[in-house]
């Protein structure tokens, strides 16, 4: 018993410290792509290289407005990500192996399944947007995939509401007890 529980703390710290990873990796992302977007308002040939060899020259040429309003989308999408990995952090440290159905994860849960939510309804408006912008300029293609989030959504809020479940079956236990 004792082995199968310092594996699992072990796991977790291990995944608290991925979680961490990707949040920091996230945020650093955003703020590439502001510090791109920066120059590129000061200097067009900027945005031939915006992030990660992301060419949005001719975007930026047909027009500002929508060029501004492609790169505020891919900055939210990675704020809104690099949240959620903020979100895994703070529910893997909350998580206490002696009562690990505790309100503040569940709630914690619940949470990040309204973020991965609002992560899908974003990407689906960038693709809205590239959609249309594709049919404007023929040279936009979409990069943002919004199937999963909708799926990775479902999954973390139905898991928040089985925590949600131990915890009524915990307190109704320790009701009778």
């Amino acid at each position: 018993m004792k082995k199968t529980k310092t594996k699992t703390v072990q796991i977790l710290t291990v995944m608290r410290i991925l979680a961490w990873v990707a949040f920091f990796g996230l945020m650093i992302e955003a703020g590439a792509i502001l510090i791109s977007y920066g120059v590129s308002c000061f200097n067009p040939e900027g945005a031939k290289n915006l992030y990660k060899g992301l060419n949005l020259y001719n975007l930026r040429q047909y027009n500002y407005w929508h060029y501004t309003l492609t790169v505020s989308f891919m900055v939210s999408l990675s704020l809104m990500k690099a949240y959620v990995s903020f979100l895994v952090v703070k529910a893997l440290s909350e998580i206490n192996m002696t009562n690990p159905s505790k309100v503040e994860v569940a709630q914690t849960l619940e949470k990040m399944s309204y973020y991965i939510f609002g992560t899908w309804f974003v990407a689906m408006l960038s693709n809205a947007h590239v959609g249309w912008l594709l049919n404007r300029t023929g040279e936009l293609q979409s990069n943002f995939v919004s199937g999963e989030f909708i799926f990775l959504a479902g999954v973390v809020f139905i898991i928040s509401q089985i925590f949600k479940r131990g915890i009524e079956i915990q307190s109704e236990n320790d009701l009778t007890v």
